[in-house]
């Protein structure tokens, strides 16, 4: 019944319906990263990131000292890699599912435009999600 109703809603206003379900799915994304990773650690590694990135700015002329910098940049790449892994896997199946049953009513309607609309939507408030929950 809610299913059938939501889906009712949902092709008679597919568009503000895309929109918002673009804002709600990417709050949980938000939501869920906020709190499965450790967002004093990546708030470190980025800020040691952004301080080697500089560096690498002002050695451009040397070789040796730019591949030192970049070694460096590298040693975080897996640590970075392992705290973006755990939402991921949280969030990626119900996705999955989600994006099956929003393809079968939307295609009908707008054919692939529809994905569109939920990508400039999910970025919009992805974006500000993010930052009122001061994610890294």
């Amino acid at each position: 019944m809610v299913v059938e109703t939501l889906t009712n809603l949902m092709t008679t206003y597919p568009i503000p319906s895309i929109i918002i379900l673009g804002a709600i799915v990417s709050t949980f994304i938000s939501v869920v990263t906020k709190f499965f990773t450790n967002q004093e650690r990546l708030k470190e590694i980025k800020e040691k990131q952004k301080r080697l990135k500089e560096e690498s700015k002002l050695h451009k002329e040397n070789p040796e000292k730019m591949m030192e910098i970049q070694k460096q940049m590298m040693e975080d790449f897996p640590e970075m890699m392992k705290h973006s892994f755990k939402p991921m896997l949280i969030t990626f199946l119900p996705l999955i599912i989600l994006f099956y049953w929003l393809r079968q009513i939307y295609d009908p309607l707008l054919g692939g435009w529809w994905i569109l609309y939920y990508i400039i939507s999910s970025m919009i408030f992805g974006s500000i999600t993010r930052k009122l929950l001061k994610i890294a």
